[in-house]
C-alpha cells in the first residue's frame, strides 16, 4: 500500500504573478526608478484630495495649488518615461534621453513657478 504524496500541488501562475515577473525581468532599473516616482506622485494626489474632503478645503487655493502640483509633475514624469523607454525609439527618433530629462527639468520648473504664483 502506498502512501499518499504529501508534496504540495503544482500552483499555476496567476495572471498578476506572471505580470510582476515580466515587469521584474524586463524593464530597466531606470524605468523602475521612474515608475516608483509616478507611484508617490499617484499617493500623493490621492492622499491630498482625501485630505480636502475628510478634514478640511481651507485654504482652498493650497489644495487647489498642491493638486495641481501632483496632477502636472505626474504628467511630465509619464512623459519622460515614455520618451526614455528604449521600446518607445521609434516614436521619439530625434529625442535623446538626455534631451527628454532637459524637457522634464524645464518643464517642472516652469510649473512649480506658476504653482508658487498661485498660493499667493
Amino acid at each position: 500500500m502506498a502512501k499518499p504524496s504529501s508534496a504540495p500541488p503544482a500552483q499555476k501562475p496567476t495572471a498578476v504573478h506572471t505580470l510582476c515577473k515580466a515587469y521584474n525581468d524586463q524593464t530597466s532599473d531606470r524605468l523602475k526608478f521612474i515608475d516608483s516616482f509616478l507611484v508617490f506622485l499617484m499617493i500623493s494626489g490621492i492622499l491630498q484630495f482625501l485630505y480636502c474632503v475628510l478634514v478640511t478645503n481651507y485654504p482652498f487655493n493650497a489644495f487647489l495649488a498642491g493638486f495641481s502640483s501632483t496632477v502636472g509633475q505626474f504628467v511630465l514624469t509619464a512623459s519622460l518615461r515614455s520618451q526614455v523607454n528604449p521600446e518607445n525609439k521609434n516614436e521619439f527618433k530625434e529625442v535623446s534621453p538626455e534631451r527628454a530629462f532637459a524637457d522634464f527639468a524645464l518643464g517642472s520648473i516652469v510649473l512649480h513657478f506658476f504653482v508658487y504664483n498661485f498660493l499667493g
